[in-house]
C-alpha cells in the first residue's frame, strides 16, 4: 500500500513538475476565444456574416509561421464560414493578445473562386486563389511557401476547388512569385498534403526544394524550384503504424490513420553538402531519417537499393504521436508536439540512440496545451507552438467563451535547460 502512495504521489510530481515547467518557461504569447477577420469596412463584414461567407465559430486555425513582426496563422477550410485561410498578425511584446487575423496577401486573394470567375480562365490557368492552408514555411531567402490543399468544407459538404498547389510570395513585396500545381503522378486516390518544409540556404535560393508530406496517399512529393517540377518518393516508412491509431485527447478517444506527416532537417552537413531528413508519420511512435541526397534525385530515390539509405532511429514511447517537428540548429535538438501528452518534448540528434529515456517532455499542461498541432524555430532561437482543441472542434463543440487557441513563446535553450536534451 505504501508502495503505491509513493508510486501516485512520485506521478503527481511529475505532472506538477510539467506544469510548473511550462509556467516558468514558455510564454503564452496570443491567445483568442474565436477567432475574428479583419475586413475593409464593418458593412463589408456585417454582409459575409449574413451570407455565410464568415461564421466565427468554424474557424480553427492549426499551423504558424514567424517572420519579423508577422506571425502567420493558417486557418483550414474544415467547415464552409472561414473568409481566408491564409492570415497573420503583428505581434510585438505587450500588444495586443487577440488580434484580428488579416487575410494574406489580400481577403481577394482567399475569396473562394465564383463561377463567372473560372469560365473567364484560359485552359490549364490557375487562379491565384487560396483554398485551404494547413502548414507554411518561410526560408532563408525571405519567401512564404504555401501548401493548398484545394480542398474546401471537410467537414461537410467536401468540394475540390482546385489543384493541390504550392504558393511562393516574396515577404519584402507580398507578391506572388510563383504557384504550381502538383501532377497527376504526383497524386494517390487518398493524397492528402497539410505541410511543407523548404530546403535551401541564402546563397541557394534559386536552387531551392520543398518536400511536401501525403498523408492520406502515404508518400512524399519533391518539388525543385529551379528546374520547376516535381516527382513522388514512396517508402514504407512513410504508412501509419496500426498500433498507434488510437488517441485520447481532452477526454475524447478517437482513431486517426495519417501517415507521414512532419519533418525536420538538419543543419546542411559539411561533409557532403546535404541535410539529414527526420520524419515520422502522425499515427506512430518512431522517428525516421534519410539524406536530403536521396530525396534530391529521382533516379537515386527510385532505385530498389535506395530503401536501405532510410533509416529507422527507433520508438518515443507509448503515446508519443507526434503533430510537428522543428531542428534548432544552435543545439541540435529536435522538438516535436505531443498530441495524446498536451505538450512539447525533445531529442538531441547527437545522441547515440533513439529511445524513451533520450526524449524528454518539456512542457505540459492538460489546460492551455490540448493538442499542440504545429511549431516553429525564428531566426532568434525562440520556439513558438500553437494549441487549438482540434479533437473538441471536430468531434464536440469548443466553449467560446474560454480561450481555445494559443500561440506560445519561449528561446529554445531555456525550454530545454535540465533535461536530457541539453547534453547528448
Amino acid at each position: 500500500m505504501m508502495r503505491f502512495a509513493l508510486l501516485v504521489a512520485a506521478a503527481l510530481a511529475a505532472v506538477q513538475g510539467a506544469a510548473a515547467l511550462n509556467n516558468d518557461r514558455f510564454k503564452e504569447a496570443l491567445s483568442w476565444k474565436v477567432l475574428d477577420y479583419q475586413y475593409p469596412s464593418a458593412e463589408a463584414k456585417a454582409a459575409a456574416v449574413k451570407s455565410g461567407e464568415f461564421v466565427a465559430e468554424n474557424s480553427n486555425p492549426l499551423g504558424l509561421e514567424v517572420w519579423n513582426d508577422k506571425v502567420f496563422v493558417t486557418v483550414p477550410r474544415w467547415k464552409s464560414g472561414v473568409p481566408s485561410s491564409l492570415n497573420y498578425v503583428k505581434y510585438s511584446e505587450g500588444g495586443d493578445k487577440s488580434p484580428v487575423l488579416v487575410p494574406y496577401p489580400s481577403l481577394e486573394a482567399n475569396t473562394l473562386i465564383k463561377d463567372s470567375e473560372k469560365k473567364a480562365l484560359k485552359e490549364g490557368e490557375l487562379p491565384h486563389k487560396i483554398v485551404s492552408v494547413f502548414r507554411v514555411r518561410v526560408d532563408a531567402c525571405d519567401r512564404l511557401w504555401v501548401m493548398d490543399s484545394g480542398i474546401s468544407d471537410l467537414k461537410g459538404d467536401t468540394q475540390v476547388l482546385g489543384p493541390a498547389k504550392l504558393l511562393v510570395y516574396d515577404l519584402k513585396t507580398d507578391k506572388l512569385l510563383r504557384q504550381y500545381a502538383f501532377k497527376a503522378e504526383d497524386l494517390k486516390e487518398d493524397s492528402f498534403f497539410a505541410n511543407v518544409v523548404v530546403d535551401t540556404t541564402a546563397q541557394t535560393c534559386d536552387d531551392a526544394y520543398a518536400y511536401v508530406p501525403d498523408l492520406g496517399g502515404y508518400g512524399l512529393v519533391v518539388y525543385s524550384w529551379k528546374d520547376n517540377t516535381s516527382w513522388r518518393i514512396k517508402h514504407n516508412f512513410f504508412y501509419f503504424d496500426p498500433l498507434s491509431g488510437n488517441y485520447n485527447v481532452d477526454g475524447i478517444n478517437f482513431q486517426w490513420t495519417d501517415g507521414v506527416f512532419a519533418l525536420a532537417l538538419s543543419p546542411v552537413q559539411k561533409e557532403d553538402g546535404y541535410r539529414t531528413v527526420y520524419f515520422h508519420p502522425l499515427s506512430s511512435t518512431h522517428e525516421f531519417k534519410v539524406s536530403s541526397r536521396v530525396l534530391q534525385n529521382k533516379t537515386i530515390a527510385e532505385l530498389p537499393e535506395t530503401y536501405y539509405a532510410f533509416n529507422d532511429l527507433g520508438t518515443r514511447g507509448p503515446n508519443t504521436q507526434s503533430s510537428a517537428s522543428y531542428l534548432d540548429e544552435s543545439t541540435g535538438v529536435l522538438f516535436y508536439t505531443q498530441v495524446n501528452r498536451d505538450g512539447l518534448a525533445c531529442w538531441n540528434t547527437k545522441s547515440k540512440e533513439y529511445n524513451p529515456d533520450t526524449n524528454a517532455l518539456v512542457a505540459a499542461d492538460k489546460v492551455t496545451m490540448i493538442f499542440p498541432n504545429d511549431l516553429k524555430i525564428d531566426p532568434k532561437g525562440n520556439l513558438w507552438m500553437l494549441s487549438n482543441r482540434m479533437p473538441k472542434f471536430h468531434y464536440k463543440s469548443l466553449d467560446y467563451k474560454d480561450v481555445n487557441f494559443r500561440i506560445f513563446k519561449a528561446p529554445a535553450k531555456d525550454l530545454i535547460k535540465g533535461t536530457v536534451c541539453e547534453k547528448a
